[in-house]
């Protein structure tokens, strides 16, 4: 039988934006219904038929939240936020309402084309709706984009080389991203060893021959942040 093409709703009020972004969808073989406004997108959220949603949380009328509401009275598909840079209440409000994702804008349209790949393949498993995968393949933010199939690592889509271990802790970081990883945890995780004395220094040293390839500045990192006493985060 065949797998029915996903149907993917883009809503922005940045006509140029959302007109990309649908470019840029279609291309990788979605179905688009692109809305630049809250009362277009609410009409066809009604009308169902979507296997996910982009949602702008700033719309002159009707708002992302309550869109993502609409949608959350009768569907659960996956559902990724556009938020302003530093907009953190918005994040949370998004999640809280049941929001699967969210991207800060401004972004590069091919890490949001990578973060509704991953979205549909946890929901879908790109055909299959009858149950979700623990783990999504793509993991992309902020010009990061990490393939678990083919431990691979790109910034702003320069291929990175990472040694396991660094590949290891890039990926261990990404998938708490959010959560301050203490360094024992992540020694324990990354090197599968008790944490001793002087394995702090050897977490510290793989950290900092990571962010040299990844291009983070320790003093204001991009991506790695260090929680002085505690351990690292990537906030994404």
């Amino acid at each position: 039988m065949a797998v029915e093409t996903p149907h993917i709703l883009v809503v922005d009020d940045e006509k140029t934006i959302t007109d990309l972004v649908g470019i840029y969808l279609k291309n990788e073989g979605f179905e688009v219904t692109l809305a630049y406004n809250g009362a277009d997108a609410a009409r066809a959220i009604l009308k169902g038929g979507f296997d996910l949603a982009v949602l702008d949380v700033m719309l002159p009328d009707i708002d992302g939240f309550e869109l993502l509401r609409t949608i959350r009275a009768d569907y659960t598909y996956p559902v990724i936020m556009l938020t302003a840079k530093g907009a953190q209440a918005d994040k949370i409000e998004g999640l809280s309402l049941g929001a699967d994702d969210y991207v800060v804008k401004p972004f590069r349209p091919l890490e949001l084309v990578a973060r509704v790949k991953a979205q549909l393949r946890r929901y879908t498993s790109y055909g299959s709706r009858d149950q979700a995968e623990e783990d999504t393949a793509v993991i992309a933010f902020d010009g990061l984009v990490i393939n678990r199939d083919a431990r691979s690592v790109t910034v702003d889509e320069r291929a990175v080389r990472l040694t396991p271990l660094e590949y290891s802790i890039l990926l261990y970081l990404a998938e708490h991203r959010g959560h301050v990883v203490p360094v024992e945890e992540l020694f324990r995780a990354v090197w599968g060893e008790e944490f001793m004395q002087g394995s702090n220094n050897t977490v510290m040293v793989h950290i900092r021959h990571l962010r040299e390839k990844v291009g983070d500045d320790a003093q204001n990192p991009r991506f790695i942040k260090n929680i002085w006493g505690v351990g690292y985060t990537i906030e994404g």
